[in-house]
């Protein structure tokens, strides 16, 4: 009971429980303190930047938001990537482990919808629902308490101006005003330019505090 009670509580917990091969390093600890921090609405905004295969979409895409949907079964969470097959895939990934007897230990009420099929669109018994989007997909009648926006450009996309521009476009039109009440964004991302979504938001940022 204690175990299932850290691990509810604590994410870099649940992670070591869930993941029996994971080998923490330094910037998991700053990055699961980070994410710790917007589970326990204490942030409401994070970028996570890093360079390919150092867990950032193993974290912020696949076991935080199972975590999270374990910890709040309402939560509403959009997930969104460079394209629709890759969000559906994490989307797959997140069902797949709450479907699982690891998560059941952890959260032992909470669990999919009966009526829970398709994997980039289905909710939990708690009312929570999942919707996976590609980027430019809309978002229509979506309403989110979290968006989770991971590597929203492809590396063959991240010299092109033209698709920069559209991505930004649609954040600010898309997932940025589907946020509910209290909502938080996370993005999380690989930079190959200096004018992709994390320099154009925090120079939005910037100016609003200037």
């Amino acid at each position: 009971l204690e175990d299932r009670s850290e691990s509810q509580d604590d994410f870099l917990r649940f992670v070591k429980k869930i993941w029996s091969g994971f080998i923490e390093g330094k910037h998991h600890k700053i990055y699961g303190e980070k994410l710790q921090a917007v589970a326990d609405g204490k942030l409401k905004r994070l970028i996570i930047n890093m360079p390919p295969r150092h867990t950032k979409s193993e974290f912020a895409s696949y076991l935080f938001p199972t975590w999270l949907m374990g910890r709040k079964p309402d939560l509403k969470i959009i997930q969104a990537t460079h394209t629709a097959e890759l969000a559906v895939g994490f989307g797959r990934k997140v069902k797949n482990l709450i479907d699982s007897e690891d998560f059941r230990d952890v959260f032992p009420n909470v669990s999919l919808a009966t009526d829970a099929k398709a994997s980039g669109r289905w909710s939990t018994n708690g009312g929570g629902e999942y919707y996976a989007v590609g980027v430019g997909g809309a978002l229509a009648g979506r309403g989110a308490d979290l968006a989770i926006i991971d590597d929203p450009v492809s590396e063959q996309d991240a010299l092109s101006v033209s698709a920069l521009d559209n991505i930004y476009e649609w954040y600010t039109s898309g997932p940025r005003q589907r946020l509910q009440p209290g909502g938080a964004i996370i993005i999380v991302m690989t930079r190959w330019s200096i004018r992709d979504l994390t320099a154009k938001v925090l120079q939005k940022q910037n100016e609003k505090g200037a």
